[in-house]
């Protein structure tokens, strides 16, 4: 889909939906991230203010099987804070939503430490944490409604088809890595063997991309959830890795990851979830931040080899491996020595 395509769609929809002439139709193109969507601010009026944003969809879809639709209408009915729908368009291929603003957890985070203000960072920090456990409390909810997403889940396939894209595309496209089928197989093998462990873990529901930049902080200072339509069924501390330890420059200090780790156990608690021991959630953390990382890998190396958008990602990819290096070599975790090996000497 060309851009002139995508801008007429936006442009005829947003005059028809707010009763204004076309040629006094105003959008902005926002920064798209990896999906096939992109999203659009548009103006309700020529002289108007009020702003929406719209996620434009490749092709028409069904507003009854949309996930987004789906997950939305059960995360509001818990009472998690996403951007509310004005308006489903489907033939249009258009959802029309409340305007979050651009502020993201991550850039408000960085703000926020940039102005020495620790314990405001902490805090925000924490009610992301807490957002995962409400998010798992509302698993039960989910297969009452009947949502989508109590019927999908990080099962082994799935889990291996994102560690096979991140073998295809850090290894291939962005490494140009040509192994011998004997090593090969010894990663892949390495890689399914992950992928059937944390498959066979405790599930609960799970955001699936629960990261800094899908956290928006709304023009009251609220955090709000955004990028939901994926949610399954997973590892409790699926949604915990991303935010903790993802997209960062040089990999965290582990202190501060188990200090963040404990306040979820609380939060898990306050929600009235399952006890989990402490070693219990961290051997399943540093497993799953092996699983996580070299997912987000995969995306990093397609998005930077493949589409050409290093700027926006190439600076994640050795601090990734250097927390998938280092979380292997956690006390207790099982050896990977073929994908150690592969990773070492990319």
């Amino acid at each position: 889909m060309t851009g002139g395509l995508s801008e007429k769609r936006v442009m005829n929809y947003t005059s028809r939906y707010f009763s204004i002439p076309i040629e006094q139709v105003r959008f902005q193109a926002l920064t798209p991230d990896a999906s096939t969507r992109k999203y659009y601010r548009v103006f309700s009026g020529a002289d108007s203010g009020e702003t929406f944003i719209i996620s434009l969809y490749p092709s028409p879809f069904n507003a009854h099987d949309n996930s987004f639709v789906d997950v939305s209408r059960l995360f509001e009915r818990a009472g998690l804070p996403v951007p509310k729908i004005v308006d489903v368009a489907d033939t249009d291929g258009i959802i029309l939503q409340e305007d979050l603003g651009d502020i993201s957890l991550t850039q408000w985070l960085c703000d926020a430490n940039g102005r020495g203000d620790a314990k405001g960072a902490e805090g925000m920090l924490r009610q992301a944490i807490e957002l995962i456990a409400r998010i798992q409390a509302t698993t039960d909810l989910a297969c009452e409604m009947d949502s989508v997403s109590c019927h999908l889940a990080f099962d082994e396939d799935k889990l291996s088809w994102e560690l096979n894209y991140f073998f295809d595309h850090f290894f291939g496209s962005l490494r140009q890595k040509n192994f011998e089928t004997e090593e090969s197989d010894a990663i892949k093998l390495d890689l399914r063997a992950i992928a059937a462990e944390l498959a066979a873990r405790p599930r609960a529901l799970t955001h699936r991309d629960y990261h800094g930049m899908n956290l928006m902080i709304d023009q009251q200072g609220n955090l709000r959830i955004i990028d939901h339509q994926d949610a399954r069924m997973g590892p409790v501390t699926y949604d915990l890795v991303p935010l903790l330890v993802e997209r960062r420059l040089q990999p965290v200090c582990e202190a501060w990851v188990e200090d963040h780790q404990n306040y979820f156990l609380s939060a898990r608690a306050k929600h009235g979830l399952p006890e989990i021991p402490p070693e219990e959630l961290q051997y399943e953390f540093h497993l799953m931040t092996v699983q996580r990382q070299l997912k987000a890998l995969g995306t990093f190396s397609y998005q930077t080899a493949v589409v050409g958008r290093g700027e926006f990602y190439e600076k994640y990819i050795a601090p990734s491996v250097a927390t998938v290096l280092r979380a292997m070599g956690k006390p207790g975790m099982k050896e990977y020595p073929a994908l150690r090996k592969a990773l070492e000497t990319a």
